[in-house]
């Protein structure tokens, strides 16, 4: 490896202009995307690099995108590429957007295998990183990342307050739970942990003395919150367990311990309500939105549509599914032949959102159940996860053709001849879907 070969200049050191008279045709500049310091490589279409500009962000920043804008002044072919490193790059991206420069991304798990296969130096800094994204877009390894549309940016802000809702719901909920466990486990045996009438009952009464000591308001209560929903044999339940409760008794500070938490859990579970709404709000009048909630619903789809953007952007229905990190991975060596994974790349609340949906669609459609019912089987009735995760994979399929135009057909995503379905039953679910 030459001697200073990742130094690197400041860029009011350096000047377009004599780049511009040494490099001939395609510009590349790979950018090290960080906090507050920048570096890019500049490089030529033989994968050379010319120069290592070094920055300051916000600073300087102007003043490298100006340094960019004269690199293409002269009708010159000039591509940034970047990695995705959180929102740091984001001011960057909407600059260069703005000044007509095409943005690509390279996933950064790539840049970090590729650090000893550049110039065979396992060490990986930020100049280096800045060159190695250059040369893997030049090596086809990157994708465009353009700045996306007001309707999407606005989805996904909206489904990242739906997330904080959740989050916040789920951690109170847990830490709830263990309260219960020790204090009153009967309780969880006949309400959900999640139900409000559960959360409004903790919220007003805190544990199973005062319950037994306030029977009548309890019954009042859980009638007002659960309406005709909730089983009047539950609300006794409720009302028995209390008096028998088979848990610690609880001190006043742990009684107001449960009440702040299953005050914090229902805001959080009405926040998120009201969040939703929000969400499915937003979906409306558009018509890829619209085409995919017929399959997914709502919330489902903006997730989606928030966290990978338009189905139909991507060149093929693999490539989508690789985006939502539900591609398959294998790890196998001469006679082992290791099991094949989902890679889970991508955000995780994607795979979370059409987990649910896998599982509404078993409920609701012929096709489908029978698919998982025979694969549950084959597998010794274990890894039903394993099954639902395969219903998700086809569900991204579908959801690829349909944000295309496509009408969703269960019946094409199965071999329907080798299903327990009789040719009535196949019909029908295949006219319900269209």
């Amino acid at each position: 490896m030459a001697k200073r070969r990742y130094r690197s200049v400041e860029i009011k050191e350096i000047q377009a202009s004599r780049l511009s008279g040494v490099i001939e045709g395609r510009v590349v500049i790979g950018v090290d995307v960080a906090k507050e310091d920048l570096y890019a490589s500049v490089m030529d279409a033989q994968q050379q690099v010319h120069a290592i500009v070094r920055w300051k962000h916000p600073q300087q920043s102007g003043i490298w995108v100006a340094f960019v804008r004269e690199l293409a002044a002269d009708g010159r072919r000039v591509e940034v590429v970047m990695e995705p490193s959180g929102v740091y790059g984001d001011g960057l991206r909407w600059a260069l957007e703005r000044a007509q420069i095409p943005v690509f991304r390279v996933n950064p798990k790539r840049s970090h295998d590729a650090a000893e296969v550049y110039d065979g130096v396992p060490s990986l800094h930020d100049a280096k990183s800045a060159a190695i994204v250059a040369k893997l877009h030049l090596d086809g390894a990157s994708e465009p990342w353009p700045v996306r549309s007001d309707h999407e940016r606005s989805l996904a802000a909206a489904v990242r307050v739906l997330e904080v809702y959740e989050k916040q719901f789920q951690q109170n909920r847990n830490r709830l739970e263990g309260l219960v466990s020790r204090h009153w486990p009967e309780l969880s045996r006949i309400l959900e942990l999640s139900s409000a009438t559960l959360l409004e009952l903790l919220m007003e009464f805190g544990g199973p003395a005062e319950v037994a000591q306030r029977p009548d308001e309890a019954r009042e209560l859980m009638r007002k919150v659960g309406g005709r929903f909730l089983a009047q044999a539950k609300v006794e339940g409720v009302v028995a367990s209390a008096s028998t409760a088979f848990g610690m008794a609880q001190v006043d500070e742990e009684k107001r311990l449960v009440q702040e938490l299953a005050t914090e859990a229902r805001r959080n579970q009405k926040a998120s309500a009201a969040q939703q709404r929000r969400v499915e709000t937003l979906t409306r009048d558009e018509a890829v939105t619209d085409r995919m909630q017929s399959v997914v619903g709502k919330v489902t789809t903006a997730v989606l549509v928030a966290a990978a953007g338009d189905p139909s952007r991507y060149r093929s229905a693999y490539a989508y599914t690789k985006a939502l990190g539900l591609n398959l991975k294998e790890k196998s060596s001469g006679k082992q032949t290791g099991q094949l994974h989902i890679t889970k790349r991508g955000p995780g609340v994607v795979r979370l959102f059409l987990y649910l949906a896998a599982l509404r669609w078993i409920q609701h459609d012929a096709v489908a159940r029978a698919w998982y019912d025979k694969k549950v089987r084959r597998q010794g009735g274990r890894l039903r996860s394993k099954a639902v995760v395969a219903l998700m994979r086809k569900l991204t399929l579908a959801l690829w053709h349909v944000a295309r135009g496509s009408t969703f057909d269960s019946t094409l995503l199965f071999d329907t001849r080798r299903l327990a379905l009789g040719d009535n039953a196949v019909r029908s679910q295949g006219e319900a879907t269209m």
